[in-house]
């Protein structure tokens, strides 16, 4: 909004009165800018909500299906859970104010935003109501809440390729970008002709995957105090980043990968988003204040296989969000295995406690060193990730 209205001022008003609105013209600056903003919005109403949901009784019930964390998860009992409003809230104010509300991939974003924090809400309620009515911590159904993702992140997909569809055939945007491969040649940034360019049927399946996948990623990290905040900053960072790179097609050249004009305005979300992370951090960091929950997990994760998907670069963002996948993977292999081995007999568990992180938890590491450990491991994918743009 301050950027359009910095393009609607300029050639009105006085040359000395347009010289600083004019540095909303840079989007590193607006970037940055919204780091600030969104965390200055968290941190300010950061207690006055925590305040409310106390008030309304809007906390955690103190249950989990899991025998080994029930001691844990009592000691948290009655802490604030829907903390998510608040980096949610951050980043759409961020993002309107400072974001080019113009662009298809901000407006797409905002969009995307704000239908998984609405499933996340849901959900959130829906576990609130039953632990009240002592009926465990079941909110919506995985099949409902993944039903409502795909739909999302394939309709998201879509429209996302049909606005980098030039009629060419010869898209930046569509081009499939793998490690270890070269996707441009030096020069003029035409194609390498060896690689192959993705139909729709492709990309949106894949779309639809990166923005699901994440999205429940993130949901299952967000079980320890700052570890899924913690983490979502590290990732934001990157996200951040490659976004610039896309958008920039001298740069996209330089490092010959896809350029996808306009995805350099989704710095400005994801500068609101490690903002809003951060913030987050400060009234969630242990002994938390108050928990994300799936209003704010949802979405965050959702919006890391949004930049995945705008920019091309799924590879390098899951692997900067290896933690996340981590955390899921390790639940699919408990459960997995768990039903397999119960078929011939009495079922036996890989890990002591899945996400990974309660089995690291319960081997002896108190938690904040799990957190802290994991945010370590983050920051180090994160380096790998961005360098591994290079290995072409």
């Amino acid at each position: 909004m301050l950027y359009w209205l910095t393009t609607l001022l300029d050639g009105v008003l006085p040359e000395w009165l347009m010289a600083i609105p004019r540095v909303l013209y840079q989007v590193q600056f607006r970037a940055l800018a919204a780091a600030v903003l969104a965390f200055a919005l968290v941190l300010f109403f950061g207690k006055p909500t925590i305040a409310q949901l106390v008030k309304f009784k809007i906390g955690d019930s103190g249950l989990t299906d899991a025998e080994a964390l029930q001691r844990g998860a009592a000691s948290k009992k009655n802490t604030p859970t829907m903390g998510g409003v608040l980096t949610s809230g951050a980043v759409l104010v961020a993002t309107i104010l400072l974001g080019d509300l113009g662009n298809f991939y901000v407006n797409a974003g905002i969009l995307l935003l704000l239908s998984l924090t609405a499933v996340g809400a849901a959900d959130d309620v829906l576990k609130i109501l039953a632990s009240r009515r002592e009926g465990g911590r079941q909110g919506l159904h995985s099949w409902e809440k993944l039903l409502f993702q795909l739909g999302v992140g394939a309709l998201l997909s879509y429209f996302v390729f049909r606005h980098g569809d030039t009629g060419s055939g010869q898209d930046m945007a569509h081009v499939l970008n793998l490690p270890f491969q070269r996707t441009t040649l030096p020069g003029g940034g035409e194609f390498n002709p060896s690689v192959w360019f993705l139909p729709v049927g492709v990309f949106v399946t894949l779309g639809t995957l990166m923005i699901a996948g994440l999205s429940n990623a993130t949901n299952m990290t967000d079980g320890m105090d700052g570890l899924a905040g913690g983490l979502s900053a590290i990732a934001a960072v990157g996200a951040v980043l490659l976004a610039m790179v896309a958008g920039w097609q001298a740069t996209a050249q330089t490092l010959l990968i896809p350029y996808v004009p306009g995805a350099e305005e989704l710095s400005v979300l994801g500068g609101a988003l490690l903002g809003a992370c951060l913030g987050f951090l400060w009234w969630n960091g242990y002994p938390a204040q108050v928990f994300m929950g799936d209003t704010g997990s949802l979405p965050i994760g959702g919006l890391f296989g949004y930049v995945a998907l705008v920019t091309r670069q799924e590879a390098v963002i899951l692997l900067m969000c290896g933690v996340f996948l981590l955390e899921i993977a390790s639940v699919v292999l408990q459960v997995g295995y768990f039903k397999w081995t119960k078929r011939s007999g009495q079922g036996k568990r890989i890990f002591l406690c899945a996400p990974f992180h309660h089995h690291l938890h319960l081997s002896g590491l108190a938690e904040p060193k799990v957190v802290a450990r994991l945010w370590i491991v983050g920051v180090l994918l994160l380096v790998l990730a961005l360098a591994s743009i290079k290995l072409r």
